[in-house]
């Protein structure tokens, strides 16, 4: 009978350790209370018969609660691993596409920036050419004009001057006839 009330002492002792024990540790601790609960039963199980049914039995029930309990705990590992692999897969293929993106950035931005130099270079220097040339054009033009107008001018006073030299010596003509007669 005393090995029987030890044998309950011993298993409320297991149930308190077992659902106590850490899941990360599940595998370690199931294997060392395993092993604890043997040594026990060991020692206890020379009182007879009817203790080593009882402790048969009883250590049948708590291997093979242990062993639903290891399995439940290794399925739910598995399924956190497989979690954190699809999550760690899925961060790398997301990481791929953006590192993809970023190329594609990088080299559209150093195609823009290359045509934005060689407009800055081309441009003004041909804008400046262009400018200096109309300017010089224009100058040109510009005195071409004046030197015309001055011409329209000196012209015009040609004329005049030349119309008054044809009535003058128009009247010498007539001066010089009425005296000669």
């Amino acid at each position: 009978m005393s090995s029987l009330l030890s044998h309950k002492k011993d298993q409320e002792h297991l149930r308190k350790s077992i659902s106590d024990s850490c899941p990360a540790s599940s595998a370690a601790s199931s294997r060392s209370l395993r092993h604890e609960r043997l040594l026990r039963l060991g020692s206890s199980g020379s009182s007879g018969t009817v203790t080593d049914t009882s402790t048969n039995h009883a250590e049948s029930y708590f291997l093979q609660r242990e062993n639903r309990l290891s399995a439940k705990k290794r399925a739910e590992e598995e399924k956190m691993n497989s979690d954190y692999k699809k999550m760690y897969e899925k961060a790398v293929a997301t990481n791929q596409r953006l590192k993809s993106r970023l190329e594609t950035s990088k080299q559209e931005l150093s195609e823009i920036q290359d045509q934005l130099q060689r407009t800055q270079n081309g441009k003004p220097d041909d804008g400046s050419n262009m400018l200096e040339a109309e300017k010089k054009g224009s100058w040109s033009l510009k005195k071409k004009i004046s030197d015309m107008e001055d011409q329209l001018k000196v012209k015009a006073e040609l004329k005049l001057e030349n119309q008054r030299l044809k009535d003058e010596n128009g009247a010498l003509i007539r001066v010089i006839t009425k005296l000669s007669k």
